[in-house]
């Protein structure tokens, strides 16, 4: 048994005008009647929404999670880079040295992403939007596998992987050292049962590591939920 990638939500200050950016960046639709948010639909092999929500809460630290895009090549990506300033994204500076291949920008809600240099052979088989990227410990990485059913595609030290059967974009986590939790996460998964109901999927989930939290969300339908780093999740009710 496993559960369903619904949506990676973001939390953000204009969800509106995050939206209106990725859908010109990636050409995937915006969905109608979204409750607390705006929803992006892909037309390629992503399997998952993008949502945008609103949050009052200030930018503290780089996210946890953040977004690989690909270029055929180097004149690709200058061109992509080119087009994604004009969208509204600017460059950033987050440590990477000159001999660094990748383009660190942020988005207009300050969210880092990249732009691969081309010949990555990590992501040789991804589509455009080719890969999230997030901190996290190998146990994560396992225990994602296990939860969504997707097959580990990369385990090596500390690093791991995770695809769906169906393709799509690659999920990894770093591996170690990791940045001490010390806030709610501005972006997470929602998860759902493929099979049977919510209550059934949160025991199965706390068996393989997750725990059951509280952020204050009040009376809802939705389980919240954090994995083995202590990274927030929700658990949906089936369709």
């Amino acid at each position: 048994m496993a559960c369903d990638l619904r949506a990676l939500c973001v939390d953000a200050h204009g969800p509106l005008r995050l939206a209106r950016f990725w859908v010109s960046v990636l050409g995937w639709e915006m969905a109608n009647n979204v409750q607390d948010g705006i929803a992006l639909l892909p037309t390629d092999d992503t399997g998952f929404l993008l949502r945008f929500q609103p949050t009052d809460e200030p930018k503290a630290a780089p996210n946890e999670m953040h977004f690989h895009l690909t270029s055929t090549s180097l004149d690709d990506q200058q061109q992509t880079v080119a087009r994604l300033l004009s969208l509204g994204a600017r460059h950033i500076d987050v440590g990477q040295g000159p001999e660094d291949g990748h383009i660190v920008l942020a988005d207009p809600d300050d969210n880092e992403f990249c732009v691969i240099e081309p010949g990555n052979n990590f992501l040789a088989d991804c589509g455009f939007f080719a890969e999230v990227t997030c901190e996290g410990s190998r146990q994560v990485g396992y225990f994602w596998s296990e939860a969504l059913g997707w097959p580990l595609v990369w385990d090596q030290g500390q690093e791991t992987a995770i695809r769906s059967p169906r393709g799509g974009p690659k999920i990894s986590w770093g591996g170690p050292p990791l940045t001490p939790k010390t806030r709610k996460s501005p972006m997470h998964f929602d998860v759902a049962p493929v099979d049977g109901d919510q209550d059934s999927e949160v025991g199965r989930l706390v068996s393989l590591g997750a725990t059951r939290i509280d952020i204050g969300q009040g009376e809802v339908s939705w389980v919240v939920m954090a994995d083995p780093d202590g990274h927030e999740f929700c658990v949906l009710t089936p369709r």
